[in-house]
């Protein structure tokens, strides 16, 4: 794989050390003066931002494992939900994909790729159009409802110009969050997963850091205790353009054959000067004498 980015920085969460604390919630919008998110009691668990979204650039998943209740032989079904059991705590915000779908839809030029091989956008330059939108396999760029513009996660490239980590890595306590040179933490989440493995947690995989993935290989990448879509996460992410080239291809084969048959067309129906509607000269003239 050929890096975006001759330097390229990147996030490893570890999700099996997150205690859902949300300080890097807190410490992302202080840093960057997100506006909140409507301060919503969702009543349905201890999650209260949700999702990913323009005021929420780093989310806190709180997972509940619920345990299962044996069955009672007079009722249908094979058990029923009983309490918390346990829990699951991910720290989740943009991948920053090395093929970046939202990179590749956008008409101003809003969104650019870094020096450090991340994706921002240029909150000036946005023109709300919300292309990005829906191109993101992971939804988490959105426009923000008071201006219409998009937002998401900037990795704090206006602290990485000055030589600092982003924010979120700064302010969690245990390490969960880790930021460097991307090839070295993937170094490091591939011994951390052989030591978990080793310590009796088969369930242990990495999530994002491979090159072969449908995305190229994310920028941001987690160790899971469970499957990807317990957390929220697409199984298989692809990037939605990834058939745009061949589209491309096949729209402008298609506009050349039509421009080749209206030629053709035009060549062999057109009257050269001095034929008749028979296409014989002065035939017609001859005959119904209509040039006397």
């Amino acid at each position: 794989m050929t890096d975006v980015a001759p330097h390229r920085y990147g996030f490893f969460t570890d999700t099996s050390v997150c205690i859902g604390c949300k300080a890097c919630e807190v410490a992302c919008k202080e840093w960057n003066d997100i506006p909140d998110d409507g301060f919503v009691f969702r009543a349905t668990s201890y999650d209260n931002t949700g999702s990913l979204g323009a005021s929420t650039w780093r989310h806190v998943a709180f997972i509940e494992e619920r345990s299962r209740v044996p069955a009672d032989p007079g009722r249908d079904g094979d058990g029923e939900s009983g309490g918390i059991e346990g829990w699951l705590m991910s720290s989740d915000v943009c991948k920053h994909c090395t093929h970046a779908a939202c990179l590749d839809v956008c008409p101003t030029g809003a969104l650019f790729r870094t020096e450090f091989g991340t994706v921002v956008v240029q909150a000036d330059v946005c023109n709300g159009c919300g292309y990005c939108v829906p191109a993101c396999p992971y939804g988490v760029i959105d426009r923000r409802e008071r201006d219409g513009r998009a937002f998401k996660c900037t990795m704090c490239y206006d602290r990485q110009l000055g030589g600092l980590e982003p924010a979120c890595a700064k302010a969690c306590p245990t390490d969960s969050i880790q930021f460097g040179p991307l090839e070295e933490l993937r170094t490091r989440a591939a011994e951390r997963v052989e030591r978990l493995h080793g310590e009796g947690r088969p369930e242990a995989r990495l999530y994002g850091d491979s090159p072969d993935d449908g995305v190229g290989g994310a920028a941001a990448f987690f160790l899971l205790l469970a499957e990807p879509e317990v957390y929220g996460l697409p199984p298989d992410p692809v990037v939605t353009t990834r058939d745009l080239p061949a589209m491309w291809r096949w729209a402008g084969g298609a506009a050349l054959s039509l421009v080749g048959a209206v030629a053709v067309s035009f060549l062999s129906g057109r009257v050269l000067p001095g034929e008749g509607a028979t296409g014989r000269t002065g035939a017609r003239g001859r005959r119904g004498g209509w040039w006397r």
